[in-house]
């Protein structure tokens, strides 16, 4: 079944900051055998282990039957340990791409068996998660695939984050404490649940997809929502709704201080980082993504060492979204196409 997966135990983990998640664990979902070729493939902002199934398949380029799938959950997002799963734990400590490759490592290596991966790839969070593997276990791995995501997040990026955490603040009375910094909060009432995650579903709505996308009413002809309410309601406010707050919370301070300079040996030198990866990389933008433009992307790849990354864009209006989670027809079978290309020839 597509929402099946497993439990990993790590015990008492001990993260970057300092702080512990006590008796953590990893949930992570395998397709394929343990004989093939091992793809790490993470999952992203908000994502379950299942939102990650669009990619894969027999008539996709992750094809079970011929690669080792292993979807490791983001601490946050209700599978792996998070607020929600965790009430002993507050409040829940922030948490680093950093600690959850750590996680993920650990996972992949001592529970799976795996010396070595073929790839590590992943959608917005999922690339950060894969900039992170590649300069944290640079040799562990002989290519990576980041797409619509970032190594490091942008000021930008922040700033919309801002408004993203701000909005479900904003249901308990509440303000940010500043960027990359969290309030301790108390367990949100039902009502201060729906009207933090009706607030965070409209603010995402402006950045999700790109100016294009509206302006040429995609959410009509591509999705079949009646007009923009339909649209504010029905997509985003239903998708946030579903989401639990403080779990959102905990990811949104992952993502904000995304920055994998920020560990041995680099030391918060960016170009360093880069320089340290050794996996080939195709790293794949969105050509109308708010998150994350192309101009970072190329700023990436040219911080690179020669021959080490390709830039491709996805020519698409569908913003962020151009990457995952399978909506767009086209821009799937564009980023399909391409991942088999890589795949193939290197």
């Amino acid at each position: 079944m597509s929402d099946e997966y497993s439990i990993y135990k790590l015990g008492d983990f001990d993260l970057k900051s300092g702080s512990v998640i006590h008796d953590a664990f990893i949930a992570y979902k395998t397709l394929g055998s343990p004989s093939l070729p091992a793809i790490i493939y993470p999952t992203w902002y908000s994502g379950l282990i299942s939102d990650n199934l669009w990619l894969t398949g027999s008539n996709k380029t992750l094809n079970p039957e011929k690669y080792y799938i292993i979807i490791p959950a983001l601490f946050g997002n209700s599978q792996s340990s998070s607020p929600s799963n965790t009430p002993f734990l507050r409040p829940f400590p922030d948490v680093l791409f950093y600690d959850n490759v750590r996680a993920q490592y650990e996972l992949v290596t001592k529970h799976l068996g795996i010396k070595h991966a073929r790839a590590v790839l992943g959608w917005s969070m999922g690339a950060g998660q894969t900039f992170q593997w590649a300069t944290q276990y640079p040799d562990f791995m002989d290519l990576v695939v980041p797409f619509c995501g970032s190594a490091k997040t942008s000021l930008h990026n922040q700033v919309f984050l801002e408004g993203v955490k701000s909005a479900v603040y904003a249901a308990k009375g509440r303000s940010s404490a500043g960027v990359c910094k969290t309030s301790s909060l108390s367990t949100f009432s039902e009502e201060e649940k729906q009207t933090g995650m009706k607030a965070l579903g409209r603010v995402y709505a402006g950045w999700g997809f790109s100016q294009a996308f509206y302006r040429e009413k995609v959410y009509e002809s591509a999705l079949g929502f009646r007009d923009l309410d339909d649209f504010m309601v029905n997509f985003w406010e239903k998708w946030a709704c579903n989401k639990d707050p403080e779990n959102m919370l905990v990811m949104l301070q992952t993502w904000q201080a995304g920055d994998c300079s920020n560990q041995e040996p680099y030391n918060g030198d960016f170009k360093k980082a880069m320089e340290g990866i050794k996996a080939k990389a195709l790293v794949m933008p969105a050509k109308t993504d708010l998150y994350f433009p192309p101009e970072d992307s190329e700023i990436e790849v040219a911080s690179m060492r020669p021959g080490i990354g390709e830039l491709k864009i996805f020519p698409s209006i569908w913003g962020h979204w151009a990457g995952g989670p399978g909506d767009s027809i086209g821009d799937v079978k564009w980023l399909d196409d391409n991942l088999r290309e890589f795949l193939a020839n290197n």
